[in-house]
């Protein structure tokens, strides 16, 4: 730590505020916000910290500067600002390649309804709702809100002196050609934004009455008109999932599921008690923090999002977050408005914690499978990398993977799966039942019968050579399985091990590992092949497992 930042360290005020942290190149690495700046920003230098990234991010400070604010929901603006502006390469960033879109109730004479992306907005333009993450869902919501609501669809009229197909057809109540009053237009408006708001008990008690009035009044077309409407809508409510009966409850649900470096966030949005839409979000990240990654998304949404704030959001993932006074203050500055937060405890809170969970694990399933694909298709491109990044002499078409399961010693067994470009193989999948520990644990001894019986039938039927070993384990685990390797005489094999805690690859002979990028394919791809070793191991243990239980 250089002289400058010792001193700007000993004038740190006991105030709230964001600190920003340069790094020599004169480059903003880390925005933060802390309710009191001295003692967050002295937690840095003042003690070990258990994840590798923080380490990292504490040895490049050069320089930092720090701006105090009045409150902490200042600092928490402010830092998102900073953040956005700087983009620092330790703060979670979200990025995909998603754009998502908006409805934009256009702000004209006669407003329209148009689906923009989220780089076009522009707060002048009108007013904007979303975002929406199925755009197949959405282009569907807007054929129908053009038939229940319909407004201008033309930017500029078609003709000069008459109405354009879309008001022949129903779909466009022709303002250009004076053929609806503007208050009667302007309403119809209002009504649209009820809808996309979830607020559709409102509006359908807004359509009732205003199509007795029409009745009333001898305006039997119009009258049809909004009949038509009404049970349009009627028929769309009752297809929404009824949560909470008889209530006009706002609910955000929110659920988390991550695995590999792949984050797949579910909201189940709950408008009047009905189930009305629900909004997936998949990253692939290089992030190990799930608080932290959880924090950005959820500051990120919630400052984007344009309109329609719930009055609750539902989450068990805000109580490792906390803050929660913070960010209901926070919340109630966006939506202008009191939104509570709730980690989910009651039992209906309890129910849809475990409807979102299920959909987030549905949506991480396919993203899996959905990057497995992408691995099979550019399988060239990883291997030459792992070859080149790992030192490998072979290029690793068929890999192989070893694990151990057993319970102190009882019913010892191990898998061996199979990947051969970037695909699992199963069909060459062996499990293996190990006699010389039985009753005395010992991976390493383990692992060395298993691995000497494997390799002693190298070039027979069905047990085909391995370009690379994949071991579960560290250094340690490496060093046994080298020395077996090199006691059958076998060189022309490659083997690294993998290190679970901080997903570390060990190659032999070298101290240090090397660190493959946290969401890059090639570390996606070890990844599934230790955890398939592991499934397929514990999987032959417990039916062993059982089988001895049924024999006592």
């Amino acid at each position: 730590m250089n002289d400058a930042l010792k001193q700007t360290l000993k004038l740190l005020p006991s105030l709230p505020g964001c600190y920003i942290y340069y790094n020599k190149e004169g480059e903003v690495i880390y925005v933060g916000k802390a309710k009191i700046l001295k003692r967050r920003v002295m937690s840095y230098f003042n003690r070990k910290h258990d994840r590798i990234k923080v380490d990292i991010l504490v040895s490049q400070i050069e320089r930092m500067e720090y701006i105090i604010t009045n409150t902490e929901v200042e600092a928490l603006i402010l830092e998102s600002h900073l953040i956005k502006k700087y983009k620092p390469k330790y703060n979670v960033l979200l990025k995909d390649d998603k754009k998502y879109p908006y409805f934009l109730i256009t702000d004209e004479a006669f407003p329209r309804i148009t689906i923009v992306r989220k780089k076009n907005l522009n707060p002048d333009k009108g007013r904007y709702y979303g975002p929406y993450t199925d755009i197949r869902a959405m282009h569907a919501t807007l054929d129908f809100l053009k038939k229940i609501f319909p407004l201008k669809q033309c930017k500029t009229p078609k003709f000069k002196d008459r109405p354009c197909l879309y008001y022949h057809i129903g779909r466009c109540m022709a303002p250009c050609q004076n053929k609806v009053s503007s208050e009667e237009y302007t309403n119809l408006v209002k009504q649209a934004e009820l809808f996309l708001s979830g607020k559709q008990s409102e509006l359908m008690k807004q359509l009732k009455e205003q199509m007795e009035k029409y009745s009333e009044s001898l305006q039997f077309e119009k009258a049809a008109k909004l009949r038509d409407s009404y049970n349009d809508l009627a028929k769309t409510l009752e297809k929404q999932k009824v949560v909470y009966e008889n209530t006009k409850l706002n609910e955000d649900v929110i659920s988390l599921m991550a695995d590999d470096g792949i984050f797949a966030i579910i909201i189940l949005m709950i408008r009047e008690g009905r189930l009305i839409d629900k909004k997936d979000f998949v990253y692939d990240v290089e992030e190990d923090d799930r608080t932290e990654f959880f924090a950005t998304f959820f500051k990120e949404y919630y400052s984007t999002l344009k309109l329609g704030y719930p009055d609750r959001i539902v989450s068990n993932e805000l109580e490792a977050v906390g803050e929660k006074a913070l960010y209901e203050e926070w919340l109630e500055i966006l939506a202008q408005k009191k939104v509570k937060i709730s980690y989910g405890k009651s039992a209906q809170g309890k129910e849809l914690q475990m409807l979102a969970d299920k959909n987030a694990k549905v949506l991480l399933g396919n993203a899996k499978i959905k990057k497995m694909a992408s691995i099979y298709e550019d399988f060239n491109e990883i291997g030459s990398y792992l070859a080149e990044k790992l030192q490998l002499q072979n290029f690793p078409h068929r890999m192989e993977c070893y694990d151990i399961s057993h319970i102190q010693g009882t019913n010892t067994v191990a898998s061996m799966v199979v990947f051969e470009n970037g695909v699992k193989k199963g069909s060459e999948y062996r499990r293996f039942k190990v006699k010389s520990t039985e009753g005395k644990p010992d991976d390493f001894l383990s692992m060395k019968e298993v691995l000497t019986r494997r390799l002693s039938r190298l070039g027979e039927p069905k047990w085909e050579k391995p370009d690379l070993i994949i071991i579960d384990g560290g250094k340690g685990q490496l060093s046994s399985v080298m020395q077996i390797i090199e006691d059958m005489g076998i060189k022309d094999i490659d083997v690294v091990s993998l290190a679970k805690k901080h997903e570390e690859v060990f190659l032999p002979k070298q101290s240090k590992p090397v660190i493959l990028p946290r969401n890059s394919s090639a570390l996606f791809l070890f990844q599934r092949i230790r955890d398939e070793a592991h499934r397929f191991a514990i999987t032959y243990h417990r039916k062993l497992r059982s089988k001895s239980m049924v024999k006592e």
